[in-house]
């Protein structure tokens, strides 16, 4: 195993503590920033794909790995800062969504509407 190899249990404990950090922080980030990020809704729609239980566990870890970022109160571009500042969690959004693209439900897009 080189270095840069992750163990599977190192990887699914990386899962677990980005679940509870999604679990813990998704909705007051969302509540605080709804207005000013305009990928709302394709955050919401990753959200209860992430948390459905028929989404493969790969898909579900993924998602929570981007959201986990989206709610970090410190990241790459910081938040607050106007236009840009949401930039790097649209990308690693986007770039979740479409490795899990085939596991995305019409359901969990409505949901996402609905919210």
């Amino acid at each position: 195993m080189t270095a840069t190899a992750t163990r599977p249990e190192d990887a699914a404990r990386k899962a677990q503590a980005d679940e509870a950090r999604v679990r813990k922080g998704f909705w007051p980030k969302m509540r605080a920033s709804v207005g000013y990020i305009p990928f709302a809704e394709d955050a919401l729609a990753a959200y209860y794909c992430a948390f459905d239980r028929e989404t493969p566990f790969f898909a579900r870890a993924t998602l929570w790995g981007a959201l986990a970022y989206f709610v970090l109160p410190l990241d790459a571009v910081p938040d607050y800062l106007p236009v840009i500042g949401f930039a790097d969690d649209a990308a690693a959004l986007a770039a979740a969504m479409q490795l899990i693209a085939s596991h995305m439900k019409p359901e969990h897009r409505e949901a996402a509407k609905r919210a």
